[in-house]
């Protein structure tokens, strides 16, 4: 498998990964290293900052599969065949059918940006 077609596998992994989290059939330890990948992958937050060279995009091109590869592997085979096949469903002309998925994400966000603000100005 070349690079390319790696990187579009990861465009299903990531939502199979997400939607074995709400699988009873996911290993309690498979569930919290698929909570820290999904929260990872969601994040605008990277261990290096996106603007410092080559090094800002490293991270992106390495940590992430790592931690999906690493998920992948604590989930039962069966398990995670059927979610990404499911997971292959869920994009649209290059964009997700379920946007409402990161929601809880920018809540999240939001309320840091808030607690900041007041923090510092109020």
């Amino acid at each position: 498998m070349n690079l390319k077609e790696r990187a579009k596998q990861l465009k299903t992994d990531i939502p199979a990964v997400f939607l074995c989290l709400k699988s009873k059939d996911t290993p309690l330890a498979a569930k919290l290293l698929a909570a820290i990948t999904i929260a990872y992958a969601l994040s605008p937050i990277d261990l290096i900052p996106d603007f410092i060279p080559v090094l800002g995009y490293l991270d992106d091109m390495i940590i992430l599969p790592a931690l999906i590869t690493l998920t992948v592997r604590q989930i039962p085979d069966e398990t995670f065949i059927r979610f990404r096949i499911e997971a292959e469903g869920m994009w649209e002309n290059g964009k997700p059918k379920k946007w409402y998925y990161a929601i809880p994400i920018v809540l999240i966000w939001l309320s840091i940006v808030w607690l900041l603000f007041k923090s510092f100005y109020l």
